[in-house]
């Protein structure tokens, strides 16, 4: 048993499932659609972690109304799910760890820039939803990744302080969000090679969960 009240709190996409390459090739297909040119690594720098208005807006090289945002948003997830509907699965050792963490009294929320609509595909498909006690999407704060709004707010919801909360995260937006929050990253290398985190702070590097032990949950929270 942890000795106080923890939280792990995950992001989603490239991490929760590796659906990293659907997202990309959703994304192309949404910009060529609209003309705009788009690459894998322009994904990755500018749109990977980020909530929908930031991708837009960096997609179309313009701030998006709110009318165009929701209309554009959800062509280019429907997109995605058509994509990634058949493949849907979570990552590699997800399920057990999710049962120890919560064997050992572990709180666990969820902080993603996905939608509503993505976030019911997801958790609900799985279905993984049983598993949070709190569930923070891009609908719920102002400010998206890198800001660190969206862990603080799923870090209050859980009751916990930011302290003894653990973030999981794939993206590099995410990984920031979480070390600003103040608290300690496990990076899933999903969507960026492990040479690539090894710069940003994180404090593990795995591939999946199989790789991971609530052990090194615990090593991660500061001794009273």
């Amino acid at each position: 048993m942890l000795d106080r009240p923890v939280a792990a709190l995950f992001d989603m996409d490239g991490v929760l499932i590796a659906n990293t390459d659907f997202h990309i090739n959703a994304w192309l297909q949404f910009a060529q659609r609209h003309g705009f040119p788009l690459t894998t690594d322009h994904y990755v720098e500018h749109i990977n972690g980020r909530v929908s208005a930031d991708a837009m807006a960096y997609v179309f090289q313009r701030p998006v109304t709110a009318n165009e945002l929701t209309t554009l948003t959800e062509e280019k997830e429907s997109i995605y799910r058509e994509l990634y509907g058949p493949h849907l699965q979570p990552t590699p050792g997800l399920l057990p760890f999710l049962d120890a963490l919560k064997a050992e009294q572990v709180k666990l929320a969820v902080g993603t820039s996905a939608p509503v609509s993505n976030v019911r595909f997801t958790l609900d498909g799985l279905p993984l939803r049983p598993y949070f006690d709190a569930i923070v999407d891009a609908s719920m704060i102002r400010r998206g990744k890198p800001d660190p709004e969206i862990y603080l707010t799923a870090a209050e919801r859980v009751g916990v302080d930011p302290a003894y909360c653990v973030v999981f995260e794939d993206a590099l937006a995410g990984i920031e969000a979480g070390l600003r929050a103040g608290m300690p990253v496990i990076a899933l290398a999903t969507t960026h090679t492990r040479a690539e985190l090894a710069g940003t702070g994180a404090a593990l590097i795995v591939d999946d969960f199989t790789q991971l032990t609530t052990d090194a949950v615990r090593a991660l929270i500061p001794v009273a």
